[in-house]
């Protein structure tokens, strides 16, 4: 069996935009800063809210904001 196959696996603090925190284990490294976690995504709270982190909605509610139906 090969030597060093499998990556390093760390105990990870993860901490979200909304503020909830969590530990957990990753290869990525020992803290992880994430912008949407299970507590704050609209699929798994189940409120429909639009994420928007590069103002598409506000661009899109400016440019069609005059039109008449």
């Amino acid at each position: 069996m090969k030597k060093d196959l499998h990556p390093k696996v760390f105990n990870t603090f993860v901490r979200c935009a909304c503020g909830y925190e969590f530990q957990t284990t990753s290869t990525i490294g020992e803290e992880l800063n994430v912008e949407i976690c299970s507590h704050c995504h609209p699929f798994y709270t189940g409120e429909q809210r639009f994420v928007d982190s590069a103002g598409r909605i506000d661009r899109f509610r400016r440019k069609y904001a005059n039109l008449q139906k």
